[in-house]
């Protein structure tokens, strides 16, 4: 996003901690950003609340020179501190939620996130300029909680040369000879409480016994979940129709999009789904649960199936799609239609300028420090 913006002659800069960062990752971001200057700054105890003295010092000096702040994520210190200091320097903010504010995942952790949003989380939405939803229906969901700031609606995007050349067919079966000839049926995210790994995998079950010669692809790193699929796999008895593929690089990725059949989310609460994006850009037909706030979407374009975060629904959009190849291929050139124009990072960049023009010109005048 940020190179986008940046490639339209705007200076954008990124500043976070090392979060979670392996060794030597911190360069290859870097090396990545491009034209956008990308500061990361070392994260200190509490840890859990990704407390960054040297980050703040650093958005001190920053954010008095910026005629905008785009502010990604709640519950935690950088959101506080960046809102505080542009408050302090009458400088507008819109704040992204990340899905966050989803029903689903607002729930979670009630009673530690109730005191963090009393001590600041509430004011920093109240305060803000905009919040910045990545789809309509995430914006809907998250009304009763935003705390009356407006909502600016501007999707995630993809670099779409990165997908208009895919491997040759096979090369992801190669790798993975379990598969054999059999139709993949892709699962490509984390391995993570709410992507309804619990419904997809005996859902697949079903399917398997009702239409046959399919082979279920768990790729994405482990969240937390491997050791339940992986029990689940077992008791289901398709041990021998399953494989774990790990966390995929991007060429591993396109392979993967490659030979796969059908892509299928069946995720309990999903802000965006850009592996979803990735894989109608790749041609590939989607099933997902209409708690992927981009299903509206997906289904007016008719590039995939919607159904209820249930097994059997689950079972039945794999089914449809195994039994009618001509029917998915043309929901997979309808995705493809759609993350054109829609998804691109060129649009998105345009529209995001608008937005951050808008704000721009109403930034106060700054107050005493």
């Amino acid at each position: 996003m940020a190179r986008a913006v940046a490639a339209r002659g705007h200076a954008v800069s990124i500043y976070t901690t090392d979060r979670e960062l392996e060794p030597g990752e911190g360069e290859r971001l870097r090396a990545a950003a491009g034209s956008v200057e990308l500061h990361i700054l070392p994260q200190h105890f509490p840890a859990p609340f990704a407390t960054s003295l040297p980050l703040a010092r650093a958005l001190r000096r920053a954010i008095p020179g910026a005629d905008v702040v785009h502010l990604h994520s709640l519950y935690l210190f950088h959101t506080w501190a960046a809102a505080r200091l542009c408050r302090r320097f009458g400088v507008p903010y819109l704040l992204r939620p990340h899905g966050t504010l989803d029903p689903f995942l607002w729930q979670r952790h009630r009673r530690r996130k109730a005191v963090i949003e009393a001590l600041f989380q509430n004011r920093v939405l109240r305060q803000a300029a905009a919040i910045h939803y990545t789809a309509a229906e995430e914006a809907a969901l998250a009304a009763p909680y935003a705390q009356g700031a407006p909502a600016v609606v501007i999707p995630n995007g993809l670099d779409l040369e990165q997908y208009a050349t895919l491997p040759p067919p096979g090369s992801f079966r190669t790798r993975h000879k379990a598969i054999g000839n059999r139709r993949i049926v892709l699962y490509l995210s984390r391995l993570n409480f709410k992507k309804g790994l619990d419904i997809l995998i005996p859902a697949f079950a079903r399917a398997l016994r009702r239409a046959g010669d399919l082979h279920l692809v768990l790729a994405g790193p482990d969240d937390g979940m491997k050791t339940a699929a992986e029990a689940w796999v077992a008791a289901e008895g398709i041990a021998e129709r399953t494989t774990f593929a790990g966390m995929l690089d991007h060429p591993a990725k396109l392979a993967a999009l490659r030979d796969a059949a059908m892509f299928v989310l069946p995720s309990y609460s999903e802000n965006f789904g850009i592996a979803i994006v990735e894989a109608m850009a790749c041609g590939v037909p989607v099933a997902i649960s209409d708690r992927v706030n981009i299903w509206r979407e997906i289904e007016a374009a008719g590039a995939g199936l919607v159904a209820p975060p249930e097994i059997e629904a689950v079972a039945r959009q794999i089914e449809t799609l195994a039994g009618d190849p001509a029917a998915a291929a043309a929901m997979g050139r309808k995705g493809q239609a759609l993350v054109s124009e829609r998804f691109s990072w060129p649009r998105i960049a345009s529209e995001l300028e608008t937005v951050y023009r808008s704000l721009a010109r109403d930034k106060a005048v700054p107050r005493t420090p």
